[in-house]
Formats: structure tokens, sequence, C-alpha cells
């Protein structure tokens, strides 16, 4: 990944337009103040998967209408969006404005405060996508900022801002990361035939969209029933691009002696089990450099505990109906992604992607909010949230 601030061409430049879009009265800023925010947005995307706990974050200094300097912050411990964008413009900082997804902080942590350095540059705006979550900013670099005279505009592209950091989010104000569970099933709700065959249920686009999907999270969990009957990789299968952490939730550890997550050169993986579980397997996988770590009780709530302590923002589950269903009842699962492939293979036998929850009647059902629905290839993705708990 290249994590070198982007500097616009000469012959790169914008004309900053006053014009403002009243279509929609929801919008905040220009329909220029708004594409300079969509441009922070796509440098942040440059880091995905690497910030954790820190959220993704893109800068743009404008001046007279030329885009003059752009940075975005690569992963934590390393400097801000905001000190990249501000090395890149130099003295053409002085007097510009400066677009930034996420309020700038205002308080001294790994890095200093950028706030300051703002200040210090001599920045006379400052458009902020969202106020930043953390108690340690929450407003207190906006009004640093308007406290030493800078013009300060909050909400332009909001609802993009906070889809980007919405793991970010999730975890400053629960203390948990954000779940994601992720299944493939046919037209008839099957994720696999009678005899667990599942290779493979949705087509090459929809498989490429979770490859995308896994570089974006910090882990991706799997039961021990994925492991024998799947052999995943749980990669993200592109060059360069981010692999999440590969967890295995194991109570007996009945797992099979070759498995690709047992091969750790291109992604970690670690075996979360209980507490004096199957000792000679255990001493197998760390011969393989897996790591086993002993949680008692092994449950899903437990082990979002565990990535928490890890400093993930973001987690997919990829596991079967038993442990989907255990997530799900837990809390561990906000969002659901269903691809839904246009294939018929039957069974009353055969896996459902949600084991049971214990529900009798349809009005007990969980109904997604924020619901999306788009095509991919010949399937289709619904994307939606679980009623908060």
């Amino acid at each position: 990944m290249d994590n070198s601030p982007v500097v616009a061409q000469p012959d790169a430049s914008v004309v900053e337009s006053g014009f403002q879009d009243d279509s929609n009265p929801k919008q905040t800023g220009t329909e220029f103040d708004r594409a300079m925010m969509q441009r922070c947005l796509e440098l942040a995307r440059r880091a995905l998967g690497y910030t954790s706990p820190n959220p993704m974050v893109g800068a743009v200094i404008v001046k007279d209408g030329e885009i003059v300097g752009e940075g975005f912050h690569p992963r934590a411990g390393e400097p801000h969006a905001e000190v990249f964008a501000l090395q890149a413009a130099g003295e053409r900082a002085r007097g510009a404005s400066i677009y930034v997804s996420l309020e700038p902080c205002n308080h001294y942590g790994r890095t200093p405060p950028c706030s300051e350095a703002l200040i210090a540059a001599g920045i006379a705006k400052v458009v902020v996508g969202m106020v930043d979550p953390n108690p340690l900013v929450a407003g207190g670099g906006i009004a640093r900022l308007r406290g030493a005279g800078i013009e300060v505009v909050v909400g332009v592209e909001e609802e993009a801002c906070k889809k980007l950091n919405e793991g970010f989010i999730h975890r400053i104000l629960h203390h948990r990361p954000l779940g994601i569970l992720k299944y493939a099933m046919t037209l008839d709700g099957k994720i696999a035939t009678t005899t667990g065959h599942s290779t493979w249920v949705t087509n090459q686009d929809a498989r490429s969209e979770v490859h995308q999907l896994r570089a974006a999270c910090d882990a991706v969990i799997v039961g021990g029933n994925t492991v024998r009957q799947d052999n995943p990789y749980l990669t993200s299968h592109r060059q360069g691009a981010h692999n999440p952490l590969r967890v295995v939730m194991s109570r007996s550890l009945n797992l099979p002696q070759k498995a690709h997550l047992w091969q750790t050169a291109e992604a970690p993986t670690v075996v979360l089990t209980e507490k004096g579980a199957n000792t000679d397997f255990q001493e197998l996988l760390r011969k393989h450099s897996v790591e086993v770590v002993e949680l008692t009780p092994l449950t899903p709530d437990q082990v979002m505990g565990y990535l928490y302590e890890q400093g993930f923002c973001s987690v997919l589950w990829e596991c079967g109906g038993l442990l989907a269903a255990n997530a799900i009842a837990q809390g561990a699962v906000q969002k659901v992604l269903a691809f839904i492939a246009p294939k018929i293979i039957g069974g009353v036998h055969a896996p459902t992607p949600v084991g049971d929850l214990g529900f009798t009647t349809m009005t007990e059902a969980l109904s997604l909010e924020r619901v999306e629905i788009r095509v991919v290839g010949s399937d289709c993705l619904v994307e939606g949230y679980l009623p908060s708990r």
C-alpha cells in the first residue's frame, strides 16, 4: 500500500462553485464542498483494513479553487491525514481551506493535536465531514478551531463519512467491534446441499465482493464445522490487499491436522478454544505458528470482547447456521449481508444460514433496518442492520 500523501497536479485544479443545491434540504455545504469531501473519503479508503483501532480519515487542502495538498491516515501510530496534507501544501496552506472527513483531534495521543497544527499553519476554513464520537475529541477540535477564529463547517457528506467508519463508531460507543454476518444462500434458503457441498453458491462477482469485504475487516470468524467441511482460505485473494486475522472457534479442537488456515505465511490465524481442550492438537497448531487462546466460556460475546481488546473495529462472521444464530442471539452481530443466488437445490435437511433462534411466531422475526438491495452479477445482495438491542 502506498501511504505517501498525494498532491493534485496543476492541470487537475478545480474551480470552486458557490452553487448551493437546495433540492435536498438535508445536504450541507456547496456542491464543491461535497465533491472535496468525497475526495477525502476516496483517500481514506486507501488505508482500508489498516487503521484499527483508529478511523480511516482523508484530508484535502484547497486554495483559490485548486487542490494544493492531500493526505490520509495510513495506520495507528502514524501521523493523521491533516498532517500529511499540510506537509504536501507547505506555505500554500496559509489562508487555505481544509476538508477532512473526521473532526480534527484536540488532544495528545500517539501524535500531537491536529487542531493546533491547522491553527499554526494559518488555515482559514475547516470543512468537517462528521464529529468524532470519541469522548477525547467529541466537538473539542471544532471548538478549538472556532476559538482561534477559524471558520468551521460541519456535516458535509456526513452519512457517507459515518458509513465509512461505522466499525470505529460502534467500537467507541459500545466497546465492541461491529459484527457483520455474511452468508450466501440459494433462492430456497440453503447454504449447502444435504451432503454439505457448497462450492459455489454464488457467482464470481459476488465472491469478489466478499474478498473486498474481508480486506476491510480486522478479523473473520468461522466455527470448526466450516473448517472441516469447506477448508477455507478466508483471505482477500488480492495482491497487496489487507488480509484479516482468521479466527476459528472450536470447543473440542476436533479439527483436521491439515487445513489452509494453518498456513500462516499469507495471513495469521488464531484458534479460540476452552481451557484444557485437546492439548496435543494445541501444540500441533503452535508448531504451524497458529496462535491458540483459551476462553471460558467460549461464546460469541466472549470472543467479541477478546477482539475488542485486540483493538479491532470490524469483525466478519462467515460461519455456519448454528454459530450464526448464537452470534445473533448474544448481540455479536449488528449488520447482515446476504447474497442470494437464483438457484434451487431443495433438501429438507440441507443447512440454512441461521439456526434456531427460538422464535415460534412471525411477529418475533428480526426485521432488518436501513436495507439496501442491489444486483451483483446474477446474484442479489441484501444489506441491512439488525434492530438495536
